[in-house]
Formats: structure tokens, C-alpha cells, sequence
């Protein structure tokens, strides 16, 4: 029985699909052959004789790139163009007119929608030509604006569409990053970083469109028509947290205004995992307008420079690790002086003619301190010490190239520099003791650094977490944790760390003003000088410090440096540093495990939620789920349930964050705006699919609607940050 049904089903299908095909074969055939529409009845002559086929592209959409909690840091922006068809010779459909015939009534709904004068869309509309455009105001609109005129049936009123790179979050890690822009056949290509390095995955596969039109590119239903569907990029996601990143960001700034800086760079890591979590520099610039870009480097991966005392760290991690240390040994700490021997090895001398001396910092005289201070205080006479007396420089070297100096990091495809190895003469290894003569990048810090701060286990830097389906969402790549050696063991690692805690904790310890009340620090600051015309006058400096927190249990790295003319109280002023540090502690909860430092009163306990889904429910219902979290909510519209929602349901939702819940696609209310941060705004953008241009960095400092004004679909939002 239910075979015979299945049966006469199949039937029935068949005979439709064939009736079909039959409709849509004789209309081709009567516009062909007799040169009537068969369903509206026009007469073609005109028509069929100026018809020919047109082959179309259309253009993929380029994969979108996230941060880790989904928050968009690149996307396709697919725009609009009105084009207003005045000719009245085009052909109709049916009783459908395919041209502008009411003007004046046109012209009234499109001056409401798109905030245009009306006279001037009517001079528009008033010209003697076959089709126009509507100039700036009706170029490059938004789909829910392009969707609200189309629900309107004007006639001859139609859009032709293109592609364009948005940046939503501006100036957020953009050396990294990239830009990528359309080239001459409007697809759009990577031009520098991810976006680059990526570009095959980012790339979709365009489609097309085969069909008969006449002359000005009109085509009647039932024509001949062939679609090929396009098919967007995959999608990217990436390892960079927003908040922990603008808050870098931010504190580039910072150190901007507080010292004459020739560049600031930083970021920082999971230590155990190899997860880059924050990664900038400045200057930089915003790849939505690409104005004023002086440095296409992408300085923490490229940049190979002096690193300075940051470097100490490993000549006392080698000691150890060689069983050569004692803690208790003092040595000399007011200078090494050296002469060379036989394998240019520098030997330490008292005579009165050696080949150089080497000093601590302003040439200040420690006596005879222990080894442990030799750190505490960052004295090179203390490193020269370790790697000549207690080891030798070509142990050292050996260290160095375990903990992967030297060679490139090669992570995630990123161009990079493998930095330069002088070790030639006495004074090349003397000087690699404290960080001079050769150089190094952010990168291998990074890498360097996880083995120091872990148990010995060293592990790659990456910054793609995942790439995926953009349909499907499944992973085509995953990302997972790379051990790249084990330089030392995780007793020497141990040792290390209780040092680095006494370099911050203890009060004459060179990082004790990088201290913060959310947990204590491990650290060792930098200072190193930069040759100027060949040699070195203490003039120009980079000032930097490599930190890990918390201090008993460390997980997370960061690293912070700038460039600038020597300040010797440069490692003093640090609230751009701590900035960075507190907010990296808060957004890991680090805060818990704090020791009994004071804290001030200004600290504010934060708390991380998952964000529910409040799709569908109403307004008290998601009042009431949110009130747990402590996030800042905005409702916008008038309706009394929830539309649509930011952030998007089981991302991150942190004490103080702005929540913004949708009621109303058409409309809302425009807030104050003044001291959001981008990601803010992107948030308000994200949820509205309202149009906005963002410009400058920093905090909102002005928008072009006012607080308090009701802002309707198509309305150009311009805000502003400093």
C-alpha cells in the first residue's frame, strides 16, 4: 500500500517537473521563434533582435577573521547602488512597468529613506538619459536599507552591488593583521599580514550568471538563465583576546605621551599552551582608511634589535642548568675588565692594560654582591661573571640556540627575522652576556621565555586558533600546542623563577614599580642602548621588561618595550605597563590568588560570564538572566522581546561590559557614546547592522547623531576617537 502511494507521488512530481520544463521551453521558444512573451504577452521584435547573452561574475564573499570570543576583526561588507532606470522604452513584465513613471512619488520615498534632498532626487530622476545614479548618498548602502526600498515596488528603481574590506575594531593589532583590497577585477586580495599570509583560505570561488538580455541589460522571467552559486572564504579565527588587546593598545598610547618614543611594541602569551593573546605596536595604522602608514613591519615578528638585560635571565639559567651556580658566592660588582685569549674568549684582568671594561648601568659600584643580586640588580658585571668565569661563552651560545635564538620561530606562516650572532671577538661574546651586540625579536622572547617560566618546556608562539567552513563551520585546520624543546630542566626553571620573584618584590629590585594588586609578578626588566653612527652614547634606549603572572603558578607572559632618548627614570613611570598587566590578571581571575598587598580603593572585583541566548524571550526575562553577570545593558527599540543580541550567546561576558539587546531592527534610541572604546562601538554595530565609519583611535570623543536622537535604518553614523 505505501509503495503504491510512494509510486503515484513520483508520478505526480514527474508530471509537474516535466509540465515545467515544457512552460519554460515554449516561452524560450515563442521569445526566439515568434518573439512574444508567452505569460505577459509582449510583443519582442525589438527586443529579441537586440538580445544576446551576458555572462556575469558573481563575486565570493572573503572569509571573515575573528578574535577568540567571535568578536568580527575583519568582514565583507557586501554595499549597494541605486540605479534608477528613466527610459520609458523598457520593456514591461506583465502590467509592470520596468521604468520610473511616478517621479515625484519616487522621489518622496527615496528622500525619506536615504535623508536625501527631495528636489534633488528629482533633478535626478528629470534627466533625459537611459538610467541614472543618485550620486554619494545612494551609493554604498547597507542590505537592510537596500531590502527596506526594494519592500516599497518602486518601479525602475534597481541596485547594482560590490565588495568592500571592513575593519570593524580599527586599529587593533592591524601589523598583524593586515588589509587586503580589491584589485582590478574587484576581488578582493590580502596585501599584507593574515590577510596575506592566508589569502588562500580567505579567498572564496566566485560564481556566475549566464543569461539573454537586451541591449541595456534587461531580462523578462522565463529568458535563458544559468547560475553558478559562488562560495564564500573560510573563515579565520585567531588567538588575540579584544579586551586584553586594546588595553595594549591603549597603553601604547600612554607611553606615547609620558616619553619621547620612537616606537612601542608588546603583547603577551600562554605560557603552557603557546596561544598569543595580545600582539601591537605603534605607529601603526587603520586598514579601513590606510592613512599615514609609515611601517609595514611587523615589528614584534620582524624587528630583530638588542634586547639588553632581558637577555641576563638565560646566562643565568645556563649557570644553573651546567650545576655551576652557588647563591651564596659574591663576586666583583663594580666591573669587569678583560683582555682576550688565545679563542678570543674574554678573560678577566686587574692589569692595567685590558682590551675593555664593562660596567653596570651609570657605572654605579655594588661591591660584592651575591649571584642572586647580580639579577636583582640587573649588573652586568655580575652576567660577565657567570658566562666567563662560572661557564664559558660557548657554553652560553649553546644555551642561546636551544632556547631558539638565532633561528626563526616559524609560526603561522609570519615573515620574520632570525636576528644576527656576532661572536667573533672578546668583546661580541662579553657583550652577549647582557643582551648587547647581537639581536633577537619579540617572537623568540616569546618562545625563549615559555621554557624559563613553565618547567622547562619551551613551546611555539601561534596566533590562528582555527580555520573554518563558513557553512558548515567545520575545522579545516586546528591549532595545536608545538613543544619546540626543552632547554633546561624544570629545577633550573624553578630556580630561576624564585629570582625573577625577588627582582619585583623585593625593594631595591629593578621592577618593583611594575608591581600590581591583582597578583604578584615575576619579571626581568631591560635597558639597552642603541648604536647611533656606530657606536653606542647612551642617547637612545629601549627600555622593556618580560614579566609572568601569577608568581607561584605562572600562565600567562607578557612582554612590554619601547624606543626612546635614555630617561633614567624610564623603568619609574609604568602605568602603561601595569595597565597592561592588570588587565591581563582581571581577565584571567588572577585576582583571587593576590597576596596581601594593598589594594586600592579603586580596584573593582570583575567577573566572567558565558553570555545566554535571550533570543525570543522578553525583556525582564533577559533584565533578570543578565543581572548576575554585572554587565552594562543597553535596550534599543521600543519592543517588549528580544530580537537579536551582542555579544551572541556562550561568549565571554565580563563585570562592567556593554550588553546590548535588540527589540527593534527599524530603529533605536542613539546613546551617549562619549569614552567607548572601539570594541564598544563595534558592539553597537555588530547588533544594530547599522551603518557606521569609525575614524582615529583611542576613546569616542564626539559622533556626528546626538545622544537621545531616534535613529532609523539608512542614517551614516560617524563617530570619532582620540
Amino acid at each position: 500500500m505505501k509503495t503504491r502511494k510512494h509510486h503515484h507521488s513520483v508520478r505526480e512530481i514527474i508530471l509537474v517537473t516535466l509540465a515545467a520544463i515544457v512552460i519554460l521551453a515554449s516561452n524560450v521558444f515563442f521569445v526566439t521563434i515568434a518573439r512574444v512573451h508567452l505569460r505577459s504577452g509582449q510583443d519582442l521584435t525589438e527586443y529579441a533582435d537586440s538580445a544576446n547573452f551576458v555572462h556575469e561574475v558573481t563575486k565570493a564573499m572573503r572569509g571573515n577573521i575573528y578574535a577568540n570570543n567571535g568578536t568580527v576583526i575583519a568582514q565583507d561588507s557586501r554595499t549597494y547602488n541605486i540605479v534608477c532606470i528613466l527610459d520609458p522604452s523598457r520593456p514591461a513584465v506583465g502590467d509592470t512597468i520596468a521604468y520610473v513613471k511616478d517621479k515625484e512619488g519616487t522621489a518622496e520615498v527615496l528622500s525619506r529613506l536615504l535623508r536625501m534632498d527631495y528636489d534633488k532626487i528629482l533633478d535626478y530622476l528629470n534627466q533625459d538619459v537611459y538610467q541614472t545614479e543618485l550620486g554619494y548618498a545612494g551609493r554604498k548602502l547597507s542590505k537592510s536599507v537596500k531590502d527596506e526600498i526594494e519592500s516599497y515596488d518602486l518601479p525602475g528603481v534597481e541596485f547594482t552591488n560590490s565588495v568592500q574590506r571592513v575593519y570593524p575594531m580599527g586599529q587593533f593589532a592591524s601589523n598583524l593583521i593586515g588589509y587586503a583590497q580589491s584589485d582590478e577585477s574587484g576581488s578582493t586580495i590580502g596585501q599584507m599580514g593574515i590577510e596575506l599570509f592566508l589569502n588562500s583560505y580567505l579567498t572564496g570561488t566566485d560564481g556566475s550568471r549566464t543569461y539573454q538580455a537586451d541591449a541595456h541589460g534587461f531580462v523578462l522571467p522565463g529568458m535563458k538563465e544559468t547560475v553558478v552559486s559562488a562560495r564564500n572564504g573560510d573563515n579565520v579565527y585567531m588567538t588575540l583576546d579584544p579586551g586584553i588587546q586594546e588595553t595594549l593598545e591603549e597603553s601604547f598610547r600612554i607611553t606615547n605621551s609620558t616619553f619621547d618614543t620612537q616606537r612601542v611594541w608588546g603583547g603577551a602569551m600562554e605560557i603552557a599552551t603557546g596561544k598569543v593573546i595580545a600582539w601591537g605596536q605603534t605607529p601603526s595604522f587603520d586598514p579601513n582608511t590606510l592613512e599615514n602608514i609609515t611601517d609595514y613591519t611587523n615589528t614584534g615578528a620582524q624587528m630583530a634589535y638588542e634586547p639588553g638585560s632581558t637577555m641576563k635571565t638565560f646566562v643565568w639559567a645556563a649557570t644553573i642548568n651546567e650545576g655551576k651556580y652557588d647563591e651564596t658566592m659574591t663576586t666583583d660588582g663594580n666591573s669587569f675588565c678583560f683582555i682576550g685569549d688565545e679563542n678570543n674568549n674574554p678573560v678577566r684582568t686587574y692589569n692595567e692594560n685590558p682590551i675593555g671594561c664593562i660596567y653596570n648601568a651609570g657605572e654605579k659600584k655594588y661591591g660584592y654582591p651575591d649571584l642572586d643580586h647580580g639579577m636583582i640588580y640587573s649588573l652586568n658585571t655580575v652576567a660577565a661573571t657567570l658566562e666567563n668565569e662560572l661557564i664559558t661563552p660557548d657554553i652560553y651560545l649553546d644555551y642561546l640556540k636551544k632556547f631558539g635564538f638565532f633561528s626563526d620561530v616559524d609560526t603561522d606562516g609570519l615573515p620574520e627575522s632570525s636576528g644576527i650572532l656576532n661572536f667573533t671577538y672578546a668583546y661580541d661574546k662579553m657583550n652577549l652576556s647582557f643582551g648587547q651586540g647581537s639581536t633577537a625579536t619579540m617572537l623568540q622572547l616569546f618562545q625563549a621565555y615559555s621554557a624559563i617560566f613553565s618547567d622547562g618546556t619551551m613551546v611555539k608562539p601561534y596566533f590562528i586558533e582555527s580555520i573554518r567552513d563558513p557553512y558548515t563551520n567545520e575545522v579545516i585546520y586546528q591549532a595545536h600546542t608545538e613543544q619546540t624543546g626543552n632547554p633546561i630542566s624544570e629545577e633550573t626553571a624553578r630556580h630561576v623563577q624564585k629570582i625573577m620573584y625577588r627582582v619585583v618584590n623585593e625593594d631595591d629590585g629593578t621592577a618593583k614599580y611594575y608591581r600590581i594588586p591583582e597578583c604578584d609578578l615575576i619579571a626581568k626588566t631591560g635597558t639597552s642602548e642603541i648604536a647611533i653612527n656606530g657606536s653606542y652614547n647612551n642617547q637612545r634606549t629601549i627600555t622593556s621588561i618580560m614579566c609572568a603572572m601569577p608568581a607561584d603558578n605562572p600562565q600567562v607572559l607578557a612582554y612590554y618595550a619601547f624606543e626612546a632618548d635614555y630617561a633614567k627614570d624610564s623603568h619609574y613611570y609604568t602605568e602603561a605597563q601595569t595597565n597592561f598587566f592588570r588587565k591581563i590578571a582581571v581577565s584571567y581571575g588572577f585576582a583571587e590568588g593576590a597576596s596581601s598587598m594593598p589594594q586600592p580603593e579603586s580596584v573593582e572585583t570583575v567577573s566572567i560570564s558565558e553570555m545566554p541566548n535571550l533570543i525570543n524571550h522578553s525583556l525582564d526575562y533577559a533584565k533578570s538572566s543578565l543581572e548576575k553577570t554585572g554587565a552594562s545593558l543597553f535596550v534599543l527599540g521600543d519592543g517588549t522581546s528580544v530580537i537579536r543580541q551582542y555579544p551572541e550567546e556562550g561568549e565571554t561576558v565580563a563585570t562592567g561590559q556593554r550588553v546590548f539587546l535588540i527589540t527593534d531592527t527599524q530603529s533605536f534610541v542613539m546613546p551617549d557614546l562619549t569614552g567607548w572604546t572601539r570594541k564598544d562601538v563595534a558592539g553597537l554595530w555588530a547588533a544594530t547592522g547599522f551603518g557606521f565609519q569609525l575614524s582615529g583611535t583611542g576613546k569616542v570623543v564626539s559622533q556626528s547623531v546626538p545622544a537621545g536622537t531616534s535613529v532609523s535604518k539608512g542614517t551614516e553614523i560617524r563617530v570619532v576617537f582620540e
